[in-house]
């Protein structure tokens, strides 16, 4: 056992720094809502609205021309389904949105 010195106290410990505690290190879990995935809304076709609605409402819900509404409205009427519009998860709840004022059906996938 060290002595104490009463001039200079008790013995000094040594200089060792503590041991870091052990951290487990977790991958952060994609909840899907990245913004560098690409996400897209998919318009599918149904026998309620005429073209003209559809064609308006993908311009306003997109901002694209009316040309390329007319375009992805045939691409549904054809096909059964069209992707309509690629963006930020975000972008596409918007664009989802203002295609379901009118009850156009629509997924967004990922």
């Amino acid at each position: 056992m060290p002595r104490f010195d009463p001039i200079f106290g008790p013995p000094a410990e040594p200089d060792v720094e503590p041991a870091p505690p052990e951290v487990e290190e977790l991958e952060k879990e994609d909840d899907g809502t990245g913004s560098d995935d690409p996400w897209f809304v998919v318009l599918f076709n149904d026998e309620v609205h005429t073209f003209e609605e559809v064609i308006g409402q993908l311009v306003k819900a997109t901002g694209c021309s009316r040309g390329e509404a007319e375009d992805l409205a045939w691409t549904v009427h054809n096909e059964g389904k069209a992707t309509v519009y690629e963006g930020t998860f975000e972008e596409c709840f918007e664009v989802q949105s203002v295609l379901k004022e009118i009850q156009l059906v629509t997924e967004i996938q990922g």
